[in-house]
């Protein structure tokens, strides 16, 4: 198989390519302004000029970069302030490195040599569908974080936002967040729930995974598609059958044992998260337990240990961290889910998710956006712990993380 060398790309070729990037960036700036085909084909003009331009002061690079850099900054100022000036200083600082690393044949310096144009194209394509994916599934996000910071009861960009003056940014909403008595007993009702949850979901599932992944256990996959079952139907029905079987329950707690309305409804909200939260145990656990020694187990029983010792000194530390992962989608599960909470619970157990709802669905409060940022800010926390904890057992089973 021949190899490809790496050389310097001619300026028509470099040109096109760039010219495509040129006109992508400008469909945004002219819808913007009211004119996307215009922005399309001024986008793309500018940037053949530019290339060509900057190909032909090779020997200069560094120099030609930030003349770019600051072109564009000094453009995106003038139009449009700050802000502007900002998005024309990162979009300087990208088309001064990609026009370079096009016509430099810069792309091909970590790919093997004999790739054909056709796979190198297809390799970088994939990366930018996945790229794209990534934007479009992040960027609702990016959008309600400087939100929550607005001076304003909007639910939109002020111009004093736009254009990053200090008077468009507050913390009121999160001020009325910590001091609203509605927004912190939902706060407190999520705080009691979701652990609570969490440990009966860990201890049942954790349970359940280890039983499952015993050979002998007839009907195995059965149990286990019984058992994950929350996590396929979907959810509106399943809150519909929680709410018609809690009612029986919480009429025979209620009667029987004497316990009140308000404890009964916390029994019901957690019962009810902990069922959506065991599959998720079940399923990490499981994943864990495939690459278990068991001969571990077996050796720990020739040396006399009993069942309960086995698992908590020889099993219970090689799958923790499937255990906390397993409980951590669980916890996510209970602290986020609003559906279930409408069916089975009462106004005085509503959770942080209920309150949001009744935020959007009765007044509009901007305080939600100061909710959903706290609410972010935590699920990132746990995810990144949850990534820690994966890299972990890859390593205590003599696996490299990936």
């Amino acid at each position: 198989m021949s190899l490809t060398p790496v050389e310097p790309r001619s300026a028509s070729f470099t040109a096109g390519i760039t010219s495509l990037a040129g006109g992508f960036a400008g469909i945004f700036i002219g819808t913007a302004q009211g004119s996307t085909f215009t922005g399309f084909i001024v986008g793309a003009v500018l940037l053949t000029i530019l290339t060509y331009v900057a190909l032909l002061m090779r020997s200069k690079e560094k120099v030609v970069r930030w003349i770019i850099l600051l072109a564009f900054g000094v453009a995106g100022y003038v139009t449009g302030g700050i802000s502007s000036g900002i998005m024309g200083l990162l979009m300087g600082w990208f088309f001064s490195w990609f026009i370079f690393w096009i016509g430099e044949c810069r792309y091909r310096g970590h790919l093997v040599p004999y790739l054909t144009p056709g796979q190198v194209l297809w390799h970088y394509t994939f990366r930018v569908i996945c790229g794209a994916i990534f934007v479009f599934l992040i960027t609702p996000i990016l959008v309600v974080l400087p939100l929550s910071f607005n001076a304003q009861d909007f639910f939109t960009f002020t111009p004093e936002m736009l254009s990053l003056d200090p008077e468009g940014y507050s913390l009121k909403h999160y001020r009325n967040f910590f001091n609203s008595s509605d927004w912190q007993l939902s706060f407190r009702n999520s705080l009691i729930i979701a652990p609570i949850a969490t440990v009966i979901s860990v201890s049942l599932g954790t349970l359940a995974a280890i039983g499952l992944s015993q050979s002998h256990v007839p009907g195995r996959r059965a149990i286990m598609a019984i058992l994950i079952s929350p996590m396929i139907v979907p959810l509106i029905i399943s809150a519909t059958g929680m709410f018609f079987f809690y009612s029986q329950v919480g009429g025979f707690l209620e009667g029987t044992i004497g316990l009140s309305k308000t404890v009964v409804g916390y029994i019901k909200i957690v019962l009810a998260h902990a069922v959506l939260g065991i599959p998720f145990v079940i399923i990490t656990v499981t994943a864990t337990l495939v690459g278990f020694d068991r001969s571990l187990t077996r050796a720990a029983a020739n040396m006399g240990a009993n069942p309960m010792t086995t698992f908590f000194r020889v099993q219970m530390p090689l799958i923790l961290p499937g255990v906390i992962s397993g409980g951590l989608f669980a916890f996510i599960t209970s602290f986020d889910e609003v559906v279930v909470v409408l069916f089975v619970g009462s106004a005085r157990q509503k959770t942080l998710p209920w309150q949001m709802f009744t935020g959007l669905r009765e007044q509009i409060s901007p305080t939600i956006l100061a909710v959903a940022t706290i609410l972010v800010v935590i699920s990132i926390a746990l995810l990144t712990v949850v990534e820690l904890l994966r890299r972990r057992s890859e390593r205590l089973r003599g696996m490299s993380p990936s």
